[in-house]
């Protein structure tokens, strides 16, 4: 398929999510969704529900919950009105016992009577307002995936989730670092502002040409590293708890929501399961 991504960048949201639903766009969702806000995806049975809520209280800024689900409804109706979570991302990871065992497209005969789907804010979500600002996204304008690393930054375990926190990065001119900082805390459903800059290895990270997800952006000179919390947490928290299954996100490949991006909390959509 010939340039679908930079079509779908300049679509509307209706394009975009039959793209994603049917199957025709299965890649990262960076600078898709103008003005929407774009979630991070966790799915877990019921009996884990509960702890996992816990945990993404207690670590807000990787894990900002924006929408939870009804027992066994794929459907998110506060973040729109006709979002099924079977088909609505384009592309899942399947997790059992802890481990990845695949990444998918769809996850419709994977889906269970007891599954409740957790809903978390994502980074993409503020990236057009520093762009709006006058800075640059390397990864958007080379159509790539942001690169996120395992950090040595622990979480606050609740019940079996535990684990470091993850970090999504982006190289940003020294002279914009106080922009970056002022423009990215206003989206506190987005993981706010970074939680550090400058020295990869404070925060444990030996190297950045080698990202645990997303794809290497360089770090040109008079630019500095930044890093986010990153959605990405709750699977290495999947991972600790060793669940029999279940299901997120890819990493890079988001919900795109019907809520706006600058939103202080989700839009209330009226609309019944």
């Amino acid at each position: 398929m010939i340039n679908a991504y930079h079509t779908l960048k300049t679509g509307g949201l209706e394009s975009l999510r039959k793209a994603i639903r049917t199957g025709a766009y299965c890649s990262h969702t960076a600078g898709l969704g103008e003005g929407l806000l774009q979630a991070n995806l966790a799915i877990m049975p019921e009996p884990y529900a509960l702890d996992f809520m816990r945990f993404c209280q207690r670590n807000p800024k990787p894990c900002p919950v924006t929408g939870v689900s009804d027992t066994g409804k794929p459907f998110l109706h506060t973040l729109g009105r006709d979002i099924d979570i079977r088909t609505d991302v384009p592309a899942y990871n399947v997790y059992v016992d802890g481990s990845l065992q695949q990444s998918v497209t769809q996850i419709t005969e994977l889906w269970q009577d007891d599954f409740v789907v957790f809903a978390l804010g994502c980074s993409f979500t503020f990236e057009r307002a520093l762009q709006n600002a006058g800075i640059p996204m390397w990864h958007i304008d080379h159509d790539k995936t942001v690169p996120m690393y395992r950090s040595n930054i622990d979480t606050v375990r609740a019940g079996p989730f535990a684990g470091k926190m993850a970090v999504s990065m982006r190289a940003i001119p020294e002279a914009d670092i106080d922009t970056v900082v002022d423009v990215s805390r206003k989206f506190p459903l987005a993981h706010g502002a970074p939680v550090h800059w400058g020295d990869p290895a404070s925060i444990g990270i030996t190297d950045l040409a080698k990202p645990d997800w997303g794809d290497v952006v360089p770090v040109e000179k008079g630019h500095v590293p930044v890093f986010w919390a990153c959605g990405v947490t709750p699977q290495i928290a999947l991972e600790e708890a060793r669940l029999p299954l279940c299901i997120t996100h890819k990493p890079g490949h988001m919900l795109i929501t019907d809520v706006a991006e600058d939103a202080e909390s989700p839009i209330l959509m009226s609309a019944t399961c």
